[in-house]
């Protein structure tokens, strides 16, 4: 073979290694996977209702004034509750 030959030889053979590796780039492809992780990390401290010292005797009177006291912590505790939860979703 001729030094001419050689030469468009090893042109060709550099083209169509070049070709070759000239294929489809990878498809990067976002893959969702569930992981378990608890939401609730500790528990709320109850308060102490009122209700739940009074006397088994105690008059009607006592009892509303009791949930009467209770009805704001009630209602704060509630809605930490109903924040802790909605941290879940």
């Amino acid at each position: 073979m001729t030094a001419r030959r050689m030469l468009w030889a090893c042109a060709l053979l550099a083209v169509l290694l070049l070709a070759a590796c000239a294929g489809r780039a990878p498809v990067v492809q976002e893959v969702k996977v569930p992981v378990y992780r608890p939401c609730v990390t500790g528990a709320l401290e109850r308060p102490a209702f009122a209700v739940r010292g009074l006397a088994p005797d105690a008059s009607d009177g006592e009892k509303v004034l009791a949930l009467a006291r209770d009805l704001p912590l009630h209602l704060k505790y509630e809605a930490q509750l109903e924040a802790v939860i909605a941290g879940c979703l």
